[in-house]
């Protein structure tokens, strides 16, 4: 069915109801994003107040961010909570436009079952059976000499790097100690990237093994860290020559702590040596110390059991593939949570074992990885997924109703190392656009006049769809997302929001026949760059308009954005470009 004469009836309608004559029509969105968890009933209250004041300033939808992947879990004040939102909405003339069918960002759909999280592949740990158990055990077990910075010169750590000018930046501290002698404090760095307060180590590990990297840091008067991962104290692990980034936590580490450990896990993938650089990056004050370095290779932490990451025991000598259940027990990671602060689970033969006591095993397992903060990616090509959405979607039909879905396709920082992933022959581009067209079909199997929104970013070679970098990969995943764009529904509208390529990005996805609009904000001091997003849209034909997008929940700007969007009358020549693009195909 195709609905492009309804869609501009609604917003010829909608332009009348706000005063507009023909010629001069607002943008049909006009949107402010919310996220509550709706745990309380505080969070009720916060959205009636959001959307009193964006409805007085000419705002029409709520793009509601409350955990609706699990909406199956939920229980009767959740669903008592949402209700009252929905009367709020109504009150104020807005749209709930929903958050749901998450990629990227994972929390509510890893509710039901963690372990659909996207995995990276271990190779040929070792482990020994004794007493009943086996074992893991490091082959070849790895350190890092000095790693207490003990044989310290003058000016100099033996077996280390000091990045910064020795006795300017980098100083060997014998006052303030974790332990031992001497430790390294960092100072007068002054965010200067010619002056940076980094210590630096390369060291030889196994390929597709993972490690576990443990150090000690203290700091007095830092810079506060940013959002969204972008913490001044940062732990790099990069492979090889290729120097690819193999760990993206950001430890949060504070401005003024005592000694505080800090634990980070990597998988070397096939790189025979890595290199490790921890220090702060960007920060303009403060001082910092670090001491008491260690490095090793750990058994299966953050193990993950699906269909898609199989486990595999084999004998060394002898090649037989063990069987779980009739050799050893089932193994489970009992504590995953995508840390690196416990140890992996042990492996528990049966009484029946064909495995000897002493013998050498070669495992095969996946684990899972967490980005930043908290960010955990699912895998697009476990089955499960699709089946906890086919739940889901009909939950959010029956207690919203929405007009939209706003499928929340973005950041997919991990995929396609998996067997589920590899088995399927695609590029992560392919597998992309493959999870995109279920997830719109599982839409409109409960709701065929809804419209289905999506981020752009993983759908644009402008952006992170793209190989911008020349690396081959992005973060955690195996390849790139290039072509994921090329066979998805045109019916989507996209959801631009790197403001730095907003004219390339919305152009793109015109060209392709989607609808589009931008997202604004973006936690700035000021609204000066939603005047140029509007400069954008104004040039791009089936712009459809703009959002008040705030991850720090600073909703001070809301007003004066309401009153700038909702006074602009958008160009004819975009208005008359509307009835050319499908809101189905």
């Amino acid at each position: 069915m195709r609905a492009t004469a309804m869609f501009v009836s609604a917003v010829l309608l909608s332009a009348v109801l706000a005063g507009c004559g023909p010629g001069q029509q607002k943008y049909p969105i006009r949107w402010v994003y919310i996220s509550r968890s709706l745990s309380d009933d505080q969070h009720v209250e916060d959205i009636r107040r959001i959307a009193k004041t964006a409805s007085e300033h000419g705002m029409n939808g709520i793009y509601l961010s409350a955990g609706f992947d699990g909406i199956d879990l939920k229980g009767e004040e959740y669903f008592r909570r949402l209700g009252e939102v929905k009367q709020i909405a109504g009150q104020y003339g807005m749209d709930i436009i929903p958050r749901c069918m998450d990629i990227g960002y994972n929390g509510s759909m890893l509710a039901h079952n963690k372990n659909l999280a996207a995995g990276i592949p271990v190779r040929e740990a070792l482990f020994v059976a004794e007493d009943g158990w086996a074992r893991h055990l490091p082959d070849p077990p790895v350190s890092l000499s000095n790693g207490g910075f003990e044989q310290a010169g003058a000016q100099e750590i033996p077996g280390w790097e000091l990045a910064g000018a020795p006795g300017q930046v980098t100083f060997i501290d014998s006052e303030e100690v974790l332990e031992g002698r001497v430790a390294l404090r960092f100072e007068n760095f002054g965010g200067r990237q010619d002056n940076p307060g980094r210590v630096i180590r390369s060291v030889a590990v196994s390929p597709d093994r993972l490690y576990r990297l443990k150090l000690w840091v203290k700091t007095s008067g830092m810079d506060e860290s940013g959002a969204f991962g972008s913490g001044n104290f940062q732990v790099h692990v990069r492979g090889g020559e290729d120097k690819r980034e193999l760990t993206y936590i950001r430890p949060r580490v504070g401005r003024n702590t005592d000694w505080k450990e800090v634990v980070v896990g990597f998988n070397s993938r096939g790189y025979e040596s890595v290199r490790i650089a921890v220090g702060m990056y960007g920060a303009q004050q403060g001082t910092f110390w670090l001491d008491d370095f260690s490095l090793e290779e750990i058994g299966m932490v953050n193990l993950l059991r699906r269909p898609g990451t199989p486990l595999t025991v084999r004998g060394e000598d002898n090649g037989t593939l063990y069987e779980e259940g009739v050799d050893f027990e089932r193994v489970e990671d009992n504590n995953l949570d995508f840390n690196w602060d416990h140890d992996g689970p042990e492996i528990k033969l049966t009484g029946g074992s064909r495995i000897s006591a002493g013998e050498r095993l070669r495992v095969g397992f996946y684990h899972g990885v967490r980005v930043y903060d908290s960010q955990v990616t699912a895998c697009m090509s476990e089955p499960q997924i699709y089946e906890i959405w086919r739940r889901t979607i009909p939950l959010i039909e029956k207690h919203l109703d929405p007009k939209y879905y706003f499928i929340s396709v973005d950041e997919v920082r991990a995929g396609g190392a998996c067997a589920a992933c590899v088995s399927r022959k695609m590029t992560m581009g392919q597998i992309l656009a493959d999870c995109i067209n279920k997830q719109v079909k599982i839409v409109k199997e409960v709701s065929p006049e809804a419209q289905c929104v999506i981020w752009s970013d993983m759908i644009d070679p402008n952006h992170n769809g793209g190989d911008r970098m020349g690396h081959g990969y992005y973060y955690h995943v195996d390849g790139t997302f290039d072509g994921s764009w090329e066979n998805i529904p045109r019916e989507l509208i996209v959801a631009c929001w790197w403001h730095k390529m907003r004219y390339e990005s919305l152009s793109h996805f015109s060209r392709l026949g989607h609808r589009t609009f931008g997202c604004g904000y973006y936690d700035k001091e000021d609204i000066a760059n939603d005047s140029t997003w509007i400069e954008a849209l104004d040039a791009t034909p089936g712009a459809l308009g703009l959002m008040y997008t705030s991850w720090l929940n600073k909703f001070e700007l809301l007003d004066e954005f309401g009153d700038m969007l909702s006074a602009h009358i958008v160009p004819e020549e975009i208005v008359a470009s509307w009835d050319r693009y499908p809101v189905t195909d």
